[in-house]
């Protein structure tokens, strides 16, 4: 498939036929991608509305296409190229350094927190953009996505077979996601799956809100305590068997022990304690991923608490506790990262 001419304002409608090469792909990347400078909010929009169909038909943003699936573009107006833009060199440098395992499938980088994965939103740049101005002969997408105040591993695809068996797996729960995370209080629930259904609300000021709802899409987190810090803190290991948007933080306030460092669902008190001891972002970190290659083989790659968690939870290990006993510890010792590997 080749790109629209954008070297117009106003296009017409078009008609495209997806490819073998590009199925696989969730219709919004690949609007996104066709439409080359376009706010992703204005994407999203015009597929809302059923402007976009496919083969004849509305589609929702996650469709996964096949083959010869034939999508319908409205007339949309279109961005000038006459200066198309580079992330900044410093944006670039942070994402090269990020990249901590790298084979002929796919890099994977220990993303830091306050970069977006992705342009839009007000953003003009993100790891991707970065990652393509930085390798320009690649075709690199993303495999799945972090919040932009969430540290840690992220998996690109360098190549669109890649990415097709990457996708698979995820819809199959073939990916074991692992986090640390900070929440308030003392977890007195042990180890608990949550199975809460989560709905996106409507977007107010330009963000999405998500909560707990009967009629959301079935969502499942396994929370895990790893360590205790009497009862102001719990550091917890959760697993996702699902990936919708803010799970994490709007699960563990569903249990009644919200993220430190969360301005959307967190604790305003918990996080002005937890500032004084130095967090200045949200307690969560991607901390492993692993799954096995459909043609046998496995990849697993783990990556450690940054320094500025790390010091967090080193501060708060030397408090005195409320309890007036010593914090105990679910697991051993805090967790710490094996060395990338892969298989």
């Amino acid at each position: 498939m080749s790109a629209p001419d954008t070297s117009t304002n106003r296009t017409e409608v078009r008609h495209f036929e997806v490819t073998t090469e590009e199925a696989g792909q969730r219709l919004d990347n690949l609007l996104q991608r066709l439409l080359s400078g376009v706010p992703r909010s204005r994407v999203y929009r015009v597929i809302r509305k059923g402007e976009v169909r496919v083969n004849g038909r509305r589609a929702g943003p996650e469709l996964r296409l096949q083959p010869h699936d034939r999508i319908r573009i409205p007339p949309m107006r279109l961005p000038a190229q006459t200066e198309p833009g580079q992330p900044p060199a410093d944006l670039g440098e942070r994402v090269r350094k990020a990249i901590v395992h790298e084979d002929s499938n796919l890099l994977v980088l220990d993303k830091p927190a306050g970069i977006a994965v992705h342009g839009g939103s007000g953003l003009s740049f993100g790891v991707i953009e970065a990652l393509r101005a930085l390798r320009p002969g690649e075709s690199l997408e993303l495999v799945h996505r972090l919040d932009r105040d969430t540290s840690g591993c992220l998996i690109v695809a360098r190549r669109p077979a890649v990415l097709r068996t990457l996708h698979a797996l995820l819809r199959e729960d073939g990916f074991e996601k692992r986090y640390l995370t900070l929440v308030k209080g003392k977890w007195d629930l042990g180890a608990k799956r949550i199975d809460v259904p989560l709905r996106t609300d409507t977007r107010v000021g330009g963000e999405r809100t998500v909560r707990a709802a009967p009629s959301g899409k079935p969502s499942v987190s396994e929370f895990r305590p790893v360590q205790f810090f009497g009862r102001t803190a719990t550091l917890m290991e959760v697993t996702l068997r699902t990936g919708r948007t803010h799970q994490i933080r709007v699960h563990a306030a569903h249990a009644g022990h919200r993220v430190a460092g969360d301005e959307k669902y967190g604790d305003a008190t918990f996080n002005e304690e937890l500032a004084a001891l130095g967090l200045r972002r949200m307690f969560l970190h991607a901390h492993s991923l692993s799954f096995s290659w459909p043609q046998g083989g496995e990849f697993s790659i783990n990556t450690p608490l940054p320094p500025e968690l790390a010091a967090v939870i080193d501060r708060l290990a030397a408090q005195p506790r409320r309890t007036g006993r010593a914090s105990a510890t679910a697991a051993g010792n805090r967790p710490r990262a094996a060395r990338p590997r892969a298989r």
